[in-house]
């Protein structure tokens, strides 16, 4: 059983960010930035919409006994991308309503600010990603390939799964969590044009490299614009560098006990 040994990153999401760890992807970008400072733990789960998430949030994120007793990591920033399955067509198993969408949002956001919830975490963060532009009738050709079944008209929308963009920024607003606007931040680098959407997307849903190239600087940003003190640039090590034990080698145990990796809070406590 490993140790809790440091803090995480926490993505959730549906397949965007389950696939978001293979090479370029934006799960993969953060894990490198962070390497010995967070460790980013992707729960992304391939089909799922918000409804559904509401009960795999409820196993996958400590409450804060567990945390508290050293059982569980503690959660410094919660990704939350959800929406693009919500926002297919309403005869699909995965749509959900855009009110409804609203509210699961919501429940998330609040499962972990507000002080009534066992989940309830003050140092964690959270930044809400909306989902991107698609391409309906290329997904849907992917689609039949995937399933081997005969093409079926899209389950997608384009100016649905802008609505649904809309709807997360309209969230974020109103909980007062900062928002990496996916949607129109693809879009205008596509320079608003249909046809060059899918230059970010692998298959007319997913992202390709350049797409999660997109997300990953765009979170970056928001991170040092609005959590400062949890860019990896402002973060210590947990453990020392390899050189200070190599300065001063008889002195190994000592230096290579864990420390924390959040700088900001140790100077608040040496000014106390």
């Amino acid at each position: 059983m490993a140790t809790v040994i440091q803090d995480a990153i926490m993505l959730l999401g549906d397949s965007i960010t389950q696939f978001a760890f293979a090479s370029e992807g934006y799960a993969a970008k953060l894990a490198d930035a962070y390497i010995r400072k967070m460790d980013v733990v992707n729960r992304g789960f391939s089909g799922y919409n918000t409804e559904w998430m509401l009960s795999i949030f409820e196993q996958c994120f400590a409450t804060k006994r567990e945390v508290d007793q050293g059982l569980a990591q503690k959660v410094r920033i919660l990704v939350i991308w959800l929406g693009a399955n919500d926002a297919t067509r309403p005869h699909s198993a995965h749509h959900v309503p855009l009110a409804r969408y609203k509210a699961n949002l919501t429940s998330l956001i609040r499962a972990v600010r507000s002080p009534d919830s066992p989940r309830y975490s003050p140092e964690t963060t959270v930044v809400l990603l909306t989902p991107p532009p698609v391409e309906p009738e290329r997904w849907a050709r992917e689609l039949a390939v995937l399933t081997e079944t005969p093409l079926a008209p899209p389950d997608r929308d384009f100016d649905q799964a802008k609505a649904y963009a809309g709807a997360a920024r309209e969230v974020g607003v109103r909980e007062g969590v900062p928002v990496v606007d996916v949607w129109t931040k693809i879009w205008e680098t596509a320079g608003r044009d249909k046809a060059k959407v899918g230059q970010f997307l692998a298959d007319g849903l997913h992202l390709n490299a350049e797409g999660y190239k997109i997300v990953y600087e765009a979170l970056i940003a928001i991170i040092a614009k609005e959590y400062p003190q949890y860019h990896y640039d402002n973060l210590q090590t947990t453990f020392v560098e390899y050189s200070d034990i190599y300065n001063d080698p008889m002195n190994y145990r000592k230096l290579t006990k864990k420390r924390s990796a959040f700088v900001s809070e140790l100077a608040l406590k040496a000014r106390l």
